[in-house]
């Protein structure tokens, strides 16, 4: 017989005895959704988790045998949240059609959602989840502050399952990306060295790593289990996870009302401390080309080549206002595509600056170039697509700069430098603060999104929490 103790009740059980089934022998009851004995004992619902002392984590009591002197606790405050957020996530993708449904009033779901207060958890049907942390007693009339990140990533080197590796204690040098034959190099990177000692998180180089914005959710998840201790008064806080953030649509169907939040924040930058508030104005150009395709032979004077009027198109722009060229608040044109033949040929173009009046020269140059090359070539050789993407949200975060404040403050009250920088690219904040929701961006600890050497170190998340954290903290002061 094996002696233990299950919240500070003695019990003696068989030894290779679980601890739910000892819970179960003295009357302790401990939620189950995916236990069947003797049948499928897999520990996948997590509802069972409970706190043993000297265990890192949670652990399911439906598999986890018992050991002599065993300290176990099936309802502190953290075991209760993280079945919270389980249910959350269940309920997520539940139909939620409880009141015409045949176990309505006999289903374990139900009675564990009443008895954790998860009521609005939600995913719409445009893959937009909503969540709400009640308020602290005497804080419910306070503005309502919430937290975005992005569920999607990039489609960039990502046409198979994401490997990653972890390094603890990396040493600031060069690193193999697993097999792939690519190497994170402070060469290309020089902010590694001061990565020096962190436990470093990278793909294996064949994938990107998805930090971006997978970091985001994780670290609002880990801020809302450390708001359940109450050491932090608050008020009604919102959360949100967003799709299509990586094709500029993340904010598109958000429900500024169901979300309810007064202001709120984006983890979705890279480095920990950044904040950002001035992001490029945006638009996407599509320039298509059509030509006169005769045989080569004799074609003297009727040929027009579409491929050949595209490449004079895309010399005609100015050759140092590209990607490469252009640092800080420099606006560029970025060619990213190019199809065609002698008979169609299109270019693909993003347009960015961060001050709308050289944006709106930057449209009217390439509507100047069509124009010249329609004259030259003939009417409908060229012909221009401009679609407008986002603004600078610039222009109304002037408009509540405590924002900015509490951030700056928190970061220095957490020992970071905080780094105000311009986002060059785009975020939900950009739209969302156009659509009725101040809403600027924090630094999540990523660095080298949208590719093989995308990179994050746990230290830099911990750091993006407590940042989060001290906001909420000096918010409702």
């Amino acid at each position: 017989m094996v002696n233990l103790t299950i919240n500070n009740k003695k019990v003696q059980v068989p030894e290779g005895t679980t601890i739910l089934a000892a819970a179960a022998q003295v009357g302790i009851k401990i939620p189950t959704l995916c236990y069947l004995k003797e049948i499928n004992e897999i520990g996948a619902c997590r509802m069972c988790i409970v706190e043993v002392k000297g265990a890192r984590s949670l652990v399911a009591s439906c598999v986890y045998p018992i050991n002599p002197g065993m300290e176990v606790w099936t309802n502190t405050p953290k075991v209760i949240e993280s079945r919270k957020k389980t249910l959350e996530l269940l309920l997520s993708n539940h139909k939620k059609e409880c009141l015409s449904c045949v176990r309505s009033g006999n289903c374990e779901l139900q009675q564990l959602c009443k008895e954790l207060g998860v009521e609005d958890a939600d995913v719409d049907e445009h893959c937009y989840v909503y969540g709400h942390i009640p308020a602290t007693r005497g804080y419910e009339s306070r503005q309502k502050l919430g937290f975005i990140a992005h569920m999607d990533t990039v489609s960039d080197f990502c046409d198979h399952p994401v490997t990653p590796l972890i390094t603890p204690n990396y040493d600031g040098k060069d690193l193999a990306l697993g097999t792939s034959g690519r190497i994170l190099s402070p060469k290309m990177f020089p902010h590694l060295s001061t990565l020096k000692g962190r436990t470093l998180i990278t793909s294996d180089g064949t994938t990107i790593l998805g930090a971006d914005d997978k970091a985001g959710i994780a670290e609002i998840m880990t801020m809302i289990e450390t708001l359940n201790d109450n050491t932090i008064p608050h008020g009604p806080l919102c959360i949100a996870f967003t799709p299509d953030e990586e094709i500029g649509m993340g904010p598109a169907h958000f429900d500024i009302k169901k979300f309810g939040a007064d202001f709120a924040y984006t983890l979705d930058g890279d480095t920990e401390g950044e904040i950002q508030y001035e992001n490029f104005n945006a638009a996407k150009a599509v320039v298509e080309f059509t030509g006169v395709n005769v045989h080569p032979g004799s074609s003297k004077n009727t040929m027009i080549n579409a491929a050949l009027v595209a490449m004079e198109f895309n010399s005609m722009l100015p050759s140092a206002d590209t990607p490469r060229n252009t640092e800080d608040y420099e606006g560029f044109f970025h060619l990213y595509s190019i199809k065609g033949d002698v008979s169609h040929a299109a270019l693909e173009y993003i347009i960015r600056d961060h001050n709308a009046t050289t944006f709106d020269v930057r449209k009217k140059t390439m509507e100047h170039i069509t124009k010249i090359l329609n004259e030259k070539w003939g009417k409908g050789t060229v012909s221009l697509t401009i679609t407008e993407q986002y603004r600078n949200m610039k222009e109304i975060i002037d408009t509540c700069m405590e924002l900015i404040e509490h951030a700056t403050a928190a970061c220095k009250e957490c020992n970071i430098p905080p780094l105000i920088t311009p986002i060059r690219g785009g975020t939900d904040g950009a739209q969302l603060s156009f659509m009725g929701l101040p809403c600027p961006n924090l630094g999540t600890g990523g660095h080298a999104y949208h590719g093989p050497y995308e990179h994050i170190t746990v230290e830099g998340m911990d750091i993006a929490v407590e940042v989060g954290l001290k906001i909420i903290e000096l918010f409702y002061k």
